[in-house]
């Protein structure tokens, strides 16, 4: 315990040797942002800490403005020209929203970020998790065998607390749950002692330059890892199992779709932690699922529906309907346009039981001509669909065209943006009027 705790103290003098002497900027000032400003004050508090973000202060979240207000060290750069102030600093590091391809070249050197300054420097293990879909589900499942296994775990990163605060925290013996998007992943490293990846599908193909990087992106997972590592993945995708073969780590694949496949990745870690499966089980039994993630809202006037308003991408939505099944009848898609495929969701459509599509803006028009050039090829009737610009005539039309015993999905297959301000928007809307319009 004393020698881990050395490593603590040895960790944070590295940490104030390699910087003292830098120009530090923090690149975005959102959730992530605002907590490495908070680490990097702890570790110098009277350094001039430099800010740059897209947003005129006015437009930040009231706790970046109270940050930013109430420090007399801080150079912020706020704005439509906030990257120019990129150059005048040695490091930066960087938010994960903000693409690689948007900065100038010469910055990328100096380019740094939570994630990585985390896996740097943490003593303790690493379970790192991620997929384009699953892995909120999957992340807090391990959380919960974990503390259920009596483990000192700790749920970071895109669904929990964000990491680098943590540091300063860390006892031995710690575990930490780490899910990370390709984001977080993209210019990695180094690689978690444990990794878990679940499916890799074409999705954020606007941040990177094709889905050939993106893929990249979720590989640094296991890249770095070594043969006392372990590498858990879903050996029913392609990509991921090519990505498998070249790991060094040990590999232990998994099967499954949708929840079961997040079951199995978390039963997996559990047992690479000597948990017995009897609170393995008792874990997964008394898991609550997270919202907007096919979640049943409530049978009403004899419709059952179903909130999975974080499916952004076909595959989600496909395997949505095949968890469901044949009693699906009304589904709802169509959303912010990223130029992602339709044909194979398309394809799903009209071989389904499907009898009434409900389509938002934007790439709801597009999804359509999907279907009807298919319906064509293939001679098979189409459903009846309806273009809508808000969820209180979406749900109306579904209580109208959906019949008793049946079900009313949510499941988009596309980003929320285009007139939602983000998929718990949408799905808090559905279901607000789902319980509006029963009576």
């Amino acid at each position: 315990m004393f020698l881990k705790m050395l490593i603590l103290c040895y960790f944070k003098d590295r940490m104030l040797e390699n910087l003292k002497d830098k120009e530090i900027l923090i690149l975005g000032f959102g959730r992530e942002g605002q907590d490495t400003f908070k680490f990097l004050r702890k570790l110098f508090p009277e350094k001039t800490i430099g800010i740059v973000d897209r947003l005129e202060f006015e437009k930040l979240d009231k706790k970046a403005q109270k940050l930013i207000k109430s420090d007399k060290n801080v150079k912020w750069h706020l704005g439509k020209n906030y990257l120019k102030a990129l150059k005048n600093y040695d490091v930066i590091v960087k938010s994960p929203g903000i693409p690689f391809k948007i900065l100038p070249k010469s910055a990328l050197k100096k380019i740094t970020s939570q994630t990585e300054i985390f896996f740097e420097n943490c003593p303790e293990k690493i379970i790192g998790i991620t997929g384009t879909k699953g892995k909120s589900t999957t992340a807090s499942l391990v959380y919960k065998i974990l503390k259920q296994g009596g483990l000192r775990a700790h749920l970071v990163g895109n669904i929990g607390k964000p990491v680098l605060s943590l540091l300063f925290k860390a006892k031995p013996d710690d575990v930490y749950i780490y899910e990370l998007s390709s984001h977080q992943l993209y210019n990695l490293k180094k690689s978690p002692q444990i990794a878990v990846l679940l499916n890799i599908y074409p999705e954020h193909l606007d941040y990177y330059k094709n889905f050939k990087e993106y893929a990249a992106a979720k590989a640094n997972i296991t890249l770095y890892q070594n043969k006392n590592d372990y590498l858990i993945f879903n050996l029913g995708d392609e990509i991921v199992s090519k990505i498998a073969k070249k790991s060094k780590a040990k590999k232990i694949p998994i099967k499954g779709k949708y929840y079961s496949l997040d079951k199995e990745a978390a039963k997996a870690v559990g047992k690479i932690f000597k948990i017995p499966s009897k609170v393995i089980s008792k874990a997964i039994r008394g898991f609550k699922y997270l919202p907007h993630r096919l979640e049943l809202v409530g049978t009403f006037k004899g419709i059952t529906f179903y909130n999975d308003a974080l499916a952004t991408i076909p595959e989600a939505t496909i395997e949505a309907m095949e968890a469901l099944g044949d009693k699906v009848e009304t589904i709802m898609l169509g959303g912010f346009e990223r130029n992602i495929d339709f044909t194979k969701l398309a394809k799903k459509v009209l071989e389904s039981k499907i009898k009434n599509v409900i389509l938002f803006p934007t790439t709801g028009e597009r999804i359509w001509k999907n279907i009807c050039r298919l319906s064509k090829n293939k001679k098979s009737s189409l459903p009846k669909h309806f273009f809508v610009n808000n969820m209180a005539e979406a749900v109306s039309l579904s209580y109208q065209h959906t019949k008793k015993g049946k079900i009313c999905l949510l499941s988009t297959a596309s980003p929320s943006f285009s007139i939602f301000k983000d998929y718990k928007e949408k799905g808090n809307l559905f279901k607000k009027q789902v319980f509006a319009q029963q009576k």
